[in-house]
């Protein structure tokens, strides 16, 4: 029996996961940490307090296994960096998030760069990406340019605690969202890191996303309070977003997936042929197993849709608990005319305009929270459209299906809504988190425990299909959208 444990570095929490090779029920732990907003439109994390998280979890998961584990895989928050001195193990202040728009006038200052910037690295400029906050945190004298510096994405600075400080690495698919990785020749791009000024001998070593890069010691933290076994291989590395790819079994070019998170992500996989750019969409490493051909990912990036339910219930309270937005929403026919854009920091794919807000529009005196519910779970379906739509005008590749996962995933009405709004089937699978398990699958392919793709392909198990209803009225609906997007947009 096999087991392989994925850490789950999310946005809001950490969940550590035991996945067993002959597919028993998991075993999990979770962990929230605090977010922080010191100005709007800041988003900051304490890389100690996510650190935290991991070892809680990692430890409460161990205690509750009676075998052995064989390997660990890490996924993680995308774009969000943490620098930190390699001597002392202790950040140096705290980390900037991946929605923090701070950086939106220099991304402005650099767009006659912008197409020098899509050939080597497939994004956009936007602060969403990694560059422009590193610039950021040197200039505003946060990071000291010592030789001791290490500046790297959540995934490197949770292996470089695991292994002791032995292992400062990342893997394609982050160092791909850094604005500073050439995806094409698979290299830090030295004329990138000049331009932001970036040092490029802080930056991690770049790994392949499955094959072992380092392994557990023991002893790390100093009262001893976790026990985290040493010697265990720490062998998959992926962003959150390619790990579910992976972890929904998308193997073949053309099949798609949509995360619905924090924010929601659809990836397609176009093949190991990195894509020229594409106009409102990003090129992506989707993973590389260390053959030497990447598998490259067309994204498209939202923003905000899990944490519109979050603002729902922390913001303006109108829920207690986010399970219940579901109910709340199922609760009325329709919103009532209310839209709400949840451009809370700007609006990603295909707009890219950090300078988008987020509006609500429509309100009457017959408004009640229900329809604000509605209307939330709405916006995720819109703006899953938006992304498709651009998606499949640029590839003039047709979608024939969307894989989904993420909490939102378990909202029957939801998903009905995303297939009325996309007039193809969505395929929801049982296991919802396909991004630790993802992580868990490029470990395992490491270390043998699944042997190929084809046994990877064969443990996916379909839940339920929603196809769209025949006689959905759906344009009038979105049409009614897009006149809300134009309102959010070049608010700020």
């Amino acid at each position: 029996m096999s087991v392989v444990v994925a850490i789950d570095a999310g946005t809001t929490g950490v969940r550590s996961r035991a996945v067993f090779a002959d597919g028993r029920p998991s075993i999990a732990s979770y962990r929230e940490f605090p977010q922080y907003f010191p100005q709007p439109g800041w988003v900051e994390h304490d890389a100690l307090e996510i650190w935290s998280a991991v070892l809680q979890t990692l430890s409460e998961v161990v205690a509750l296994l009676d075998v052995p584990i064989t390997a660990i895989g890490i996924t993680n928050q995308r774009e969000t960096v943490v620098a930190w001195d390699k001597s002392t193990g202790i950040p140096f202040g705290r980390a900037i998030v991946w929605q923090d728009r701070r950086t939106a006038d220099r991304c402005h200052e650099l767009q006659p760069m912008l197409a020098r910037v899509r050939a080597i690295t497939g994004l956009v400029l936007d602060p969403y990406f990694s560059g422009s906050k590193i610039q950021w945190m040197i200039d505003n004298g946060q990071i000291p340019l010592t030789t001791n510096l290490a500046i790297g994405t959540i995934d490197s600075w949770i292996i470089w605690n695991l292994t002791g400080g032995k292992s400062f690495v990342t893997d394609p698919t982050n160092a791909s969202r850094t604005m500073l990785f050439d995806i094409a020749n698979m290299h830090w791009s030295q004329e990138l890191c000049s331009t932001f000024n970036v040092p490029i001998d802080s930056l991690p070593t770049v790994v392949p996303s499955s094959g072992r890069c380092g392994n557990t010691v023991a002893g790390l933290n100093a009262s001893n309070d976790f026990n985290i076994p040493s010697g265990i291989p720490i062998s998959g590395i992926a962003g959150d977003q390619q790990a579910a790819l992976f972890g929904q079994a998308c193997f073949d070019i053309g099949s798609s997936k949509n995360t619905y998170g924090t924010g929601s992500f659809v990836l397609m996989n176009v093949g190991t042929t990195c894509p020229p750019p594409i106009d409102g969409m990003l090129t992506t490493v989707a993973w590389d197993l260390g053959s030497g051909k990447p598998t490259y990912a067309l994204e498209g990036s939202i923003f905000v849709t899990g944490s519109a339910v979050q603002w729902l219930r922390d913001g303006i309270n109108i829920i207690d608990s986010a399970s219940d937005v579901g109910p709340l929403a199922a609760s009325v026919p329709d919103s009532g005319g209310v839209v709400v854009v949840p451009a809370f920091t700007g609006l990603g794919s295909p707009w890219w305009d950090p300078h988008a807000r987020g509006i609500i529009c429509g309100i009457t005196r017959g408004t009640s929270r229900a329809h604000f519910a509605r209307a939330v779970v709405q916006s995720m379906a819109f703006q899953t459209r938006d992304v498709v739509e651009a998606m499949v005008r640029a590839t003039g590749v047709p979608l024939v299906d969307m894989r989904v996962d993420g909490g939102a995933a378990v909202m029957d009405m939801m998903l009905q809504m995303q297939a009325d709004q996309l007039g193809v089937s969505v395929v929801r699978p049982q296991d919802l988190e396909t991004t630790s398990l993802g992580a868990a699958y490029l470990a395992g392919l490491a270390e043998g425990v699944w042997p190929s793709l084809q046994s990877i392909s064969n443990s996916w198990k379909l839940d339920r299909t929603f196809t769209p209803h025949p006689n959905a009225a759906t344009e009038s609906d979105y049409s009614t959208w897009k006149r809300a997007v134009e309102r959010s947009r070049h608010w700020s």
